[in-house]
């Protein structure tokens, strides 16, 4: 719906290049102000310019420059009230006994640290203003079996644990906390390391997801499983009750 967010501030992190920079781009159509963050300058003012928005060049590792990025935000466009903590850097190629510990750590640092000092920065300010919504990329390498790769897979397993957590410690709160899979999305990262016939999702359905989650409508679902191509946002919203109640779309063993 257009202008749906009218009036709404959004920060997307890792907004430079594929999921992310598909996230602003759907999200200012729909009349959020955006600010678009990430490590590379050249490609966040690319996509800043393209939607009229603020960018923002950030190592989300970086407590102070996360500080510094949200401050920004605020001064320039006004209070946020979405945090899309979407940056993220793949895997480390061979097995852990041949890799760098420091890359094989710099993995964990930007996708799990990361979206730690993000949503530290925001949620106070959110909490005060009594209002705020945090949509986390999960992902399925996180649960799925077959991976023989290990940094990525640990970090989105951590982040996945992290962001249904976090939507439970704030349960009694007004800040909602979503976790999302945009599944196999062809991107920079993903490019190479899958088949041309793999099961590739449509991009623009991760973005969508968000735009919804961004609009309060699916407030219920907060801290489930939602996957961008295996799940129907509307039907999911329909079916909130029965989703609480039968703890469906979540991720933990049950025996």
């Amino acid at each position: 719906m257009p202008n749906e967010l009218a009036g709404q501030v959004a920060l997307v992190t890792g907004g430079g290049r594929g999921i992310g920079a598909g996230i602003a781009r759907e999200l200012a159509p729909a009349g959020a102000r955006v600010a678009v963050a990430a490590r590379t300058r050249e490609q966040v003012e690319e996509v800043a310019r393209e939607i009229d928005g603020l960018a923002l060049e950030v190592d989300v590792t970086d407590r102070g420059a996360v500080e510094r990025m949200v401050a920004e935000t605020e001064s320039r466009l006004g209070p946020i009230d979405l945090l899309a903590a979407n940056a993220g850097i793949g895997n480390v190629s061979g097995g852990i006994w041949e890799s760098d510990p420091d890359d094989w750590w710099r993995v964990l640092e930007v996708n799990v640290l990361g979206v730690y000092l993000c949503c530290r920065a925001v949620i106070p300010w959110m909490l005060e203003r009594g209002s705020g919504r945090i949509v986390i990329t999960g992902s399925g390498a996180g649960y799925l079996p077959g991976a023989s790769s290990t940094a990525y897979t640990s970090s989105k397993a951590a982040v996945n644990r992290l962001a249904e957590t976090l939507a439970n410690s704030l349960r009694d709160t007004p800040v909602r906390v979503f976790l999302i899979s945009p599944g196999l999305v062809r991107t920079e990262m993903t490019e190479g390391n899958f088949s041309d016939d793999a099961p590739w999702t449509p991009p623009e359905l991760a973005p969508r997801l968000v735009r919804v989650l961004a609009s309060g409508r699916a407030d219920a679902l907060a801290g489930r499983y939602l996957h961008a191509e295996h799940d129907d946002i509307e039907d999911l919203i329909a079916r909130a009750d029965e989703i609480q109640r039968d703890d469906l779309n979540a991720i933990r063993l049950q025996r």
